[in-house]
């Protein structure tokens, strides 16, 4: 997709944290959904979010929370003091990848593009289709299609009434 950053400047040096930490959540069954570093009220902060087939629970979180803790002191991860929040991605997932879209199918999103799609650079709609590096939409000016690599970012969006 997009702009997403893929690295973090740590102590001068870049570190790739998405190829860092997949392999490590991926060898237990987790699912590494995003990772960011920020600064909050003067300290740093790594958001690590994670997933998992059927969802995430409490201790799925904190293994993750463990392995990915672990994996950043062998790999010398010292930013400086920072706080590591692991969580799962909540009611209103990013869609970051293909697989996201796919497994989204029949859901309601908003998706940001790069450039304006008929006047409008922000689309909502149902999730119709996503293959072939393609994302097929319904919104309420039509069907739309969209190359995964013109979308800047996408959320499902919970729509209040028992669906998502």
């Amino acid at each position: 997709m997009g702009t997403r950053p893929r690295s973090f400047s740590v102590g001068g040096s870049e570190m790739d944290l998405e190829g860092l930490l997949r392999p490590v959540l991926d060898a237990d069954g987790i699912e590494l959904v995003e990772v960011g570093l920020t600064r909050e009220h003067g300290r740093r902060v790594l958001r690590v979010t994670v997933d998992r087939e059927g969802g995430v629970d409490l201790d799925a979180i904190a293994l993750a929370s463990e392995r990915v803790s672990r994996r950043l002191d062998l790999a010398g991860f010292n930013p400086g003091p920072y706080s590591l929040e692991v969580s799962s991605p909540g009611l209103e997932r990013p869609l970051r990848e293909l697989r996201d879209f796919a497994r989204n199918v029949g859901e309601r999103a908003t998706v940001k593009t790069a450039a304006p799609i008929d006047g409008a650079m922000t689309l909502s709609g149902t999730i119709l289709e996503a293959q072939d590096g393609r994302v097929t939409m319904q919104t309420d000016g039509g069907v739309i299609e969209l190359a995964l690599e013109d979308i800047v970012s996408a959320r499902t969006v919970l729509e209040w009434g028992g669906r998502r």
